[in-house]
């Protein structure tokens, strides 16, 4: 990746009250759905976003961000790299601002149209890491890469 995500990207993006989730799935065991969900009981306002799927967790789920019925202040973008590129095109063209690409999800042409772009981006981080309240896992997690120096600087 051409450069690591920033502490103020980072908080800028969990700062966001309304957020989409690109990549839910199917399978509730698929990280999409878990983050969907883990968001959505810390208090943010979020929409599923999947063209094959009509529900998640007994929401409706979207074909993409374009169709959502309001605006959404972030997209976590959870799918394989060469569907990123499209998403941070089709997140632009909606006028979101921030871009989470979870771990894997991110591609060196991704990440380049976002600073090119302008838009607040995060990539090679975990969600659950940094959305408030973190639960004890990640706290652990997150304390272990600050020991190591991997923590957004």
């Amino acid at each position: 990746m051409t450069t690591q995500s920033t502490k103020t990207a980072v908080e800028n993006f969990i700062g966001q009250p309304k957020l989409a989730v690109v990549g839910v799935s199917r399978d509730p065991k698929k990280f999409g759905n878990a983050a969907y969900k883990a968001l959505k009981e810390k208090g943010y306002t979020v929409y599923p976003i999947n063209r094959n799927v009509e529900a998640v967790e007994g929401d409706r789920c979207y074909a993409s961000l374009g169709v959502l019925p309001e605006k959404v202040d972030g997209v976590v973008i959870v799918v394989p790299p060469k569907e990123t590129e499209q998403v941070v095109r089709e997140a632009d063209a909606a006028g979101i601002q921030n871009v989470w690409m979870q771990q894997g999800s991110e591609s060196e042409v991704a990440v380049r149209y976002c600073q090119e772009h302008h838009l607040n981006e995060v990539h090679g981080e975990c969600i659950m890491m940094f959305a408030p309240p973190v639960g004890s896992f990640h706290r652990w997690h997150r304390g272990a890469w600050k020991v190591f120096g991997k923590l957004p600087k």
